[in-house]
């Protein structure tokens, strides 16, 4: 079997993530991103749920996720996954909309996978240049037709494509978000979202697609990369996102991320390191 491997760069003048996954044959569990994801499968079959949606995804699919959707996939073919994908925040999303559009508001899709080869060629060409460490204004343009041809083709705005929640689940969101760093018990959450057990579960899962007990690991994981990616010591970041230890941090960042919390804060001062040892 093919070794997998996960290679992440982050790319300082463009202000995202870009990563390429290889050799991948393991399932990745449903979780969420409080970012938007731009991916393309290069080699592989698989089996993708997406806000309770199944798609059979191959080569040239171009996949396309908010901030909140939830998400999770698993080979269907025998082989492996070969897969390009950038992690793009919310804020850079404005930014980048705004000067594609002349509107400042957040894009929507209407689509989570797209069979579009001039978008799949264009999302190629950039990942090529931020992992290769170009720089200057092809990259910069290359993210803009990128930007502007997913806004051309499935651009809509973004509220259309968050799911409405009843308000009993939006109230056991906020609780969990503002708790996450603590230990959690389902009767507390039911406390403050005003279901029972057995309601609350059902209801938040055909909500946002995913069980609360998901829902908290997936923020405790978002919130631990953006520690991680400031410096924070692996040990400190599960700490400070309320793993109950180190080793349970390891195993669902992991899986999740497809990379250990210290690799993925290496990413990030491995450059900075580089240039020190220049001076």
């Amino acid at each position: 079997m093919k070794k997998e491997t996960r290679t992440v760069v982050y790319d300082e003048e463009l202000r995202l993530e870009a990563y390429r996954l290889t050799g991948f044959a393991r399932p990745f569990p449903n979780h969420f991103h409080e970012h938007y994801v731009l991916g393309l499968v290069e080699e592989g079959e698989r089996r993708l749920s997406c806000r309770n949606r199944e798609y059979t995804v191959g080569r040239g699919c171009v996949l396309l996720f908010h901030p909140g959707d939830n998400h999770a996939c698993a080979q269907s073919d025998g082989g492996s996954l070969d897969y390009r994908g950038f992690n793009i925040s919310r804020e850079v999303m404005l930014e980048l909309a705004e000067e594609v559009t002349g509107r400042r508001e957040l894009p929507g899709f209407s689509e989570n996978v797209l069979r579009e080869e001039e978008i799949a060629c264009c999302l190629r060409a950039l990942h090529e240049m931020v992992m290769g460490g170009v720089s200057g204004l092809e990259k910069e343009e290359t993210l803009l037709l990128l930007i502007s041809g997913l806004i051309r083709c499935c651009g809509q705005p973004f509220a259309r494509c968050v799911p409405r929640c009843p308000q009993e689940v939006e109230r056991a969101c906020e609780f969990i978000r503002a708790h996450y760093r603590e230990r959690i018990y389902l009767d507390q959450i039911c406390r403050h979202a005003g279901l029972s057990r057995s309601a609350l579960l059902r209801a938040f899962t055909g909500a946002k697609g995913i069980t609360p007990y998901r829902y908290l690991e997936t923020i405790r994981i978002n919130e631990a990369k953006a520690l991680l990616g400031r410096g924070v010591q692996p040990v400190e970041a599960a700490m400070r996102t309320g793993f109950s230890d180190q080793s349970h941090f390891t195993n669902y960042f992991s899986s999740f991320i497809g990379l250990a919390p210290g690799a993925y804060r290496d990413i990030f001062f491995a450059r900075e390191g580089e240039e020190q040892d220049g001076k």
